[in-house]
């Protein structure tokens, strides 16, 4: 989740009301921007992306920075005594205007990058923070809070009311809102300068994706590989003007296939290196000197604000709480994760010797090993299961189990506002009729879309004058693209991407809340990982299997006794995939408790705190500092724990659904109600236990990834 502005802007927009300002005749004079359109005149009022263009965006900035500054004023200046509406409801819906323009921007800049948005994000960022300091060090507008947050007992305000102050009283004073005059400068001049490094260090990543390319001019050099991994790297190599010759590139579905099949292990090491070595070359890309900047540059901000360490501060506001919680769930899976990959670098290096080799297991043999050992133990590999998950297919799937847990339905939309061909519309249709959302999904890899997937929004839901405002959520992957002969065939680990990234649409378009603020997934960042892990763990059950694993050929459902290799094969590589992840998190949290980094070396600390962990040389955490974009561009500093802390609450919770029955309805019903419905509308543990009935424990997630 990226914060957008401030708290109260994070708040979204109903499209028909965000546009109503005071201003008629600048409105009127800038008809042709279309961000001063009163009402999109679009399908579900989605933003006109066919008409939105780079020079739109600067105006809209400075008009809804002047706009959200009147309603600031307005509530400042107010005469009437501090109120929880006059007050704290009324900073939440403000700086609406401001939002729609910020949503479509940030979007923008992940998923539709060109040269001049990123020239124009830098101009940005800076003005941008300003904005956001003013208003939370907004001396008089923290004593309105303060007043009505000392009167909270008296106000007979309701839970998800509570929240709000609570939530808003805590942003402030996080926000430097008591600070002294001095200190607020500095602050404001800290959180200018990382909105710009922030910015420098995805834009790095994303350029060090995209110069590189390993172009293949020797049939005999693709040995091994699927052939419709050989048939997309035919086609990069038309787009790149390497006509016949094969380019693999540094995109996921092009890296990480190559290292699992190409025989050719020196080809193997070399794009296994540039892959790890994305960002440190000491080139205009090098990130070390910028994470370095950020790091300074947070714990100064951290200090400021009255704590010792940036995860001190960022873990105050987490369900974890403190740095040591986080330690001890981290450090109680590293031994038995450790030792599970261990074994299983043994059994690789014993088929190596039996495969008549000598050599050592290195990093860049791991995957291709893991998929000869896996072949051999369970008769299974990727390239069996990918005719069985075609793109459409799947979603299909994905959309099936939605339906049974929840009761909606899905119509696909068509004629829709694009940016881009690829993208699909549709809109989720509840029980009763009525709309719940509408879903895009942005699937394939191209290079003005950074790496990864995620969720997002164009519009949260809220409630405003009466209204129940329905969101807009936008899905961006970068799956394996269809070729001239074959569809989007998927691997494995992207069926489960969509599903994840699908969960976290659930939380976002189930939400039904009043204010912007605690819409959907505006909960803790601990938190936020549960809804999507969760939805995971019907990828492979085999009532789900049948709907959508068919052979984009024959049409014939995946055959049972590949099913039950598929279940039989789940605990197969976990050491690994639990290890590379357990030793992001952990260097993760060991930057950002640094309490001094003015001699910080990031190569070099990165490599003392895998040697201080014992880390195997075959593993590399699953990202390496100079593109570690989670925890330097991403919102995840000191929380990339999240997606491990949040796997002990899904696992903890699918128990309950594997119990009953997967489909149960009470069960998802009571999933629906207390944690998808209620956004950030309660303390995240006391709305797990509404679900669950007690706190979770580890034991389900260490059985599910066989580590006890």
């Amino acid at each position: 989740m990226r914060k957008i502005l401030i708290m109260a802007a994070m708040a979204v927009f109903t499209l028909g009301i965000a546009c109503n300002t005071n201003n008629k005749d600048n409105v009127q004079a800038t008809n042709d921007n279309p961000f001063f359109q009163e009402k999109w005149d679009t399908q579900f009022e989605v933003p006109p992306f066919d008409e939105i263009k780079v020079e739109h965006f600067k105006p809209a900035f400075e008009e809804g920075i002047k706009l959200q500054n009147a309603e600031i004023d307005s509530i400042i200046n107010n005469s009437e005594k501090p109120t929880f509406k006059n007050t704290i409801e009324a900073l939440d819906y403000s700086g609406m205007f401001l939002t729609r323009v910020a949503l479509v921007f940030y979007n923008w800049t992940s998923s539709n990058i060109s040269e001049d948005l990123q020239k124009l994000a830098a101009e940005m960022a800076p003005i941008l923070s300003k904005h956001s300091d003013e208003i939370s060090m907004n001396d008089k507008l923290f004593q309105r809070i303060k007043t009505v947050n000392a009167e909270k007992e008296s106000l007979n305000l309701t839970q998800e009311q509570k929240k709000l102050l609570e939530k808003t009283y805590k942003a402030f004073a996080r926000n430097g809102a008591e600070l002294n005059p001095t200190d607020k400068e500095k602050l404001k001049e800290i959180n200018s300068k990382l909105s710009v490094l922030d910015l420098k260090f995805g834009d790095n990543v994303l350029a060090e994706i995209n110069k590189y390319k390993l172009v293949i001019d020797k049939k005999e050099d693709l040995a091994g590989l699927p052939d419709a991994l050989i048939a997309a790297a035919s086609e990069v190599a038309e787009e790149s003007g390497d006509k016949g010759k094969w380019v693999f590139n540094l995109q996921n579905p092009s890296v990480m296939p190559f290292l699992q099949y190409a025989d050719n292990r020196e080809l193997r090491k070399e794009i296994w290196t540039a892959y790890m070595m994305k960002g440190n070359h000491g080139d205009q890309y090098d990130n070390n000197e910028v994470l370095k900047q950020i790091l300074d540059l947070k714990l100064q901000k951290s200090k400021l604000l009255g704590f010792n360490t940036t995860a001190d501060y960022i873990l105050d506001n987490t369900m974890a709480k403190t740095p040591a919680n986080v330690f001890n769930l981290l450090n109680k899976l590293w031994k038995p994760a450790l030792q599970l990959a261990q074994k299983e670098a043994d059994e690789m290096q014993a088929y190596i010797k039996k495969s008549g080799d000598t050599f050592k297991l290195e990093p860049w043999d791991w995957r291709y090993y893991t998929e000869k050992v896996k072949k051999e133990k369970f008769n299974l590999d990727e390239d069996m299961l990918k005719p069985y998950f075609e793109l459409n297919n799947v979603r299909e799937g994905l959309f099936f189990t939605i339906n049974k847990l929840y009761g909606v339905t899905f119509k696909k939309l068509d004629n829709m506002p694009k940016f881009n061909d690829d993208i699909e519309y549709f809109e989720v249709v509840d029980a009763d009729g009525s709309n719940v959302a509408i879903i895009s999904f942005d699937y394939h890899p191209r290079a003005s879309k950074r790496g990864g997937a995620w969720m997002s929004n164009y519009r949260n839901q809220f409630i405003y004058n009466g209204k129940d405002v329905r969101p807009y959520i936008p899905l961006t992957m970068n799956f394996t693209k269809p070729t001239k002969d074959l569809p989007a065939l998927l691997t494995l680990d992207e069926v489960e991407t969509l599903f994840h990234e699908f969960g976290h649409a659930t939380h976002g378009m189930f939400s039904k809340v009043t204010y912007p603020s605690l819409s959907g997934t505006e909960v803790v960042r601990d938190f936020v990982e549960l809804p999507s892990q969760i939805l995971e763990s019907w990828v492979t059950e085999p009532e789900v299997l049948k709907h959508y694993a068919k052979h984009y050929k024959t049409g014939e459902v995946i055959p049972a006794e590949l099913v039950e290799k598929i279940k039989a094969s789940e605990k197969f590589g976990q050491g690994f995939v639990t290890t590379e992840l357990l030793a992001a998190s952990l260097l993760d949290m060991k930057y950002y408790t640094l309490s001094d980094v003015s001699k910080l070396n990031p190569q070099e600390f990165e490599k003392n705190t895998m040697k201080e962990l014992n880390l195997m040389e075959q593993i590399i955490p699953r990202y390496r500092s100079t593109y570690f974009n989670h925890i330097f561009s991403g919102g995840y500093s000191a929380g990339y724990y999240s997606y491990i802390w949040a796997e002990v609450l899904d696992a903890d919770a699918f128990s309950v659904f594997a119990s009953k029955g997967i489909f149960d309805q009470a069960t998802a019903t009571s999933f629906r109600k207390n944690i998808l419905e209620k956004g950030g509308t309660d303390d995240a543990m006391t709305l797990y236990k509404n679900f669950r009935g007690s706190e979770p424990t580890p034991d389900a997630l260490m059985k599910r990834r066989g580590l006890i």
